[in-house]
């Protein structure tokens, strides 16, 4: 069966697709880590990342999963400060802080408003704030959060790919316009951006994959990116997999990931991030685990080490 190409019947195809949520409890992070992150200077920033519970995006895009762990209603007054207060109790300190919340910071409903002053009270520790947000929030409320840091606010847009149909059919509900008028609306306020991208969403075969990954890099950079990270399209969420049963959706080959890292980081435009979150469920060859490592040092270093040469793997293209 071929997807809906109204948005409601495509939005209605994909929400028959998913299986239930994770249970949640509203005054707690569903999930915190602490790690680091190479800086823009080279060196190596302490990091707080903290995945928020609050209520679900109201965008179902096709190959998302992140609905997940997310809760039909709005949390109660206070709950994301408790969450932040908690989840930073149990983790060491750090310079910057990325909350993470499977939507977008500045939508009313996820994170309530009222909560702003607290939030950032509990942000004064940290250099560096980074929420994530979809291009129809961005505006006012992300100027009133930013009046209330001391911090330096970045915000990270999921553009996915910079193929304008593809973009269209993932049902993400904003274009390449959209984006570029938010990307302008932050570096106008001495905002940063960070980019997340996708390197194979569906209807796009490996060699596509790669070319719009490139192609994609390419338009983040250009519209102001200081970071794009490249994340290799999963199933998880029931639409994947009826995608893939019917030929339109592969997973990306892990030397794929790491030939498109690798020209991003030719560019010398930003930095940028391989996503290596279960990145095992890619390999396929023997050479996996060492592109995987290889991956890791571009992450931590942003240099490129030596290719990995393996007789087994086809050349991919480059631009």
């Amino acid at each position: 069966m071929q997807i809906p190409t109204s948005k409601r019947e495509q939005t209605q195809w994909i929400l028959a697709k998913r299986g239930a949520k994770n249970p949640l409890n509203p005054l707690i992070a569903y999930a915190s880590l602490w790690e680091e992150e190479i800086g823009a200077d080279g060196s190596p920033i302490s990091t707080a990342t903290l995945f928020l519970t609050n209520k679900e995006c109201p965008f179902r895009c096709l190959m998302c999963d992140l609905w997940q762990n997310t809760l039909d209603e709005r949390v109660p007054l206070g709950a994301i400060p408790t969450q932040i207060r908690t989840a930073l109790s149990q983790l060491p300190p750090a310079k910057q802080i990325k909350l993470y919340n499977a939507g977008s910071f500045f939508d009313p409903q996820a994170i309530p408003p009222e909560d702003y002053p607290a939030i950032a009270e509990l942000l004064t520790p940290f250099e560096r704030v980074i929420v994530e947000c979809h291009p129809a929030f961005i505006g006012g409320r992300t100027l009133a959060f930013q009046r209330l840091l001391t911090a330096k606010l970045e915000v990270a847009i999921g553009l996915e790919t910079a193929h304008p149909d593809i973009l269209k059919r993932l049902n993400k509900r904003t274009t390449l316009a959209q984006f570029q008028e938010a990307a302008q609306f932050l570096a106008q306020n001495g905002i940063d951006l960070r980019v997340f991208l996708l390197l194979r969403p569906p209807f796009l075969s490996e060699e596509e994959g790669l070319y719009w990954a490139q192609k994609s890099l390419d338009f983040a950079f250009g519209c102001g990116a200081s970071v794009c990270c490249v994340i290799p399209t999963r199933d998880g969420n029931g639409a994947m997999e009826a995608l893939r049963e019917q030929g339109d959706y592969s997973p990306p080959k892990i030397k794929t990931l790491e030939t498109a890292v690798e020209y991003g980081l030719r560019q010398q435009r930003g930095r940028v991030f391989a996503d290596l979150w279960d990145i095992q469920r890619f390999a396929e060859c023997a050479c996996s685990t060492a592109r995987i490592t290889r991956l890791e040092n571009m992450n931590t270093t942003q240099q490129i080490p030596p290719p990995i040469i393996c007789p087994s793997c086809s050349p991919l293209p480059m631009l």
